[in-house]
C-alpha cells in the first residue's frame, strides 16, 4: 500500500482537476474514518481550491508557500501595535511601507528569499502578460 501513496511517487502536484479528485478520493478512503472533519472540510471547500490547479506548477509552488506572507503580516501587526493609532490612512500606509523597506538583522529582505520566483514570474507573464509590467 505504501508504494501507491502519492508522496512516494515524487509527484505531489496533481496537474489536473481529475487527477486531484482521484487523489482526494483515495485519501478520503484511506483516512476518512480517522479524520472525518478534515474530509468534510475539503469537500465543502473543493470549489474554492480547484481554480488553484489552473496555474502552472511553478506558480502553485510559490503560491502555497505562505511563510513569507505570514512573516510580513506579523511585522505589519507588530508595527501597528507599537504605534497605537494613526491620524490618517496615509500615516498607516507610510508605516507599512517603512516596514517593507526595513532590512533584517542579517541584512536580507523582510520577506526573505522566495525560491522559484523567477520561474513563477515567467509563467505568470505568459498567462497574464497584458496585466504585468516589469
Amino acid at each position: 500500500m505504501a508504494e501507491d501513496h502519492p508522496r512516494n511517487t515524487g509527484d505531489l502536484h496533481p496537474p489536473t482537476v481529475t487527477a486531484a479528485e482521484a487523489r482526494f478520493e483515495t485519501f478520503a478512503a484511506d483516512f476518512g474514518a480517522q479524520y472525518p472533519a478534515v474530509i468534510r472540510l475539503w469537500r465543502t471547500s473543493w470549489a474554492q481550491f480547484v481554480p488553484f490547479l489552473d496555474y502552472d506548477h511553478e506558480v502553485r509552488k510559490v503560491l502555497y508557500t505562505t511563510n513569507i506572507i505570514e512573516s510580513l503580516n506579523a511585522r505589519f501587526r507588530q508595527a501597528a501595535r507599537r504605534r497605537g493609532h494613526f491620524p490618517t490612512e496615509q500615516a498607516a500606509m507610510k508605516v507599512l511601507y517603512l516596514v517593507v523597506q526595513q532590512k533584517r538583522k542579517g541584512g536580507g529582505s523582510i520577506t526573505g528569499r522566495v525560491y522559484g520566483w523567477a520561474k513563477a514570474l515567467n509563467a505568470l507573464i505568459l498567462a497574464y502578460g497584458d496585466r504585468i509590467a516589469i
